[in-house]
């Protein structure tokens, strides 16, 4: 999976959890969907992505923050 396919998906993931009026949830609830449905290798690939600076810009607001604050999670 390449990484526009990745930042697209993630964005959309984004675009619902959003919508949730308690930030810190929507935050958090969006790493563990990532780890509960993405494979280890799109994991680590969104990771190295979201670190990328010409990346950073495609990716959303909330999956950015969501990525700083969870990302052991992922790891």
């Amino acid at each position: 999976m390449n990484g526009d396919q990745l930042i697209r998906m993630a964005n959309q993931i984004g675009v619902f959890f959003e919508s949730m009026p308690d930030r810190a949830e929507a935050r958090e609830g969006l790493a563990k969907h990532l780890k509960k449905f993405w494979d280890p290798r799109m994991r680590r690939a969104f990771l190295q992505l979201v670190d990328d600076e010409t990346s950073q810009p495609r990716i959303s607001e909330i999956v950015r923050a969501s990525m700083r604050e969870h990302r052991g999670l992922l790891a």
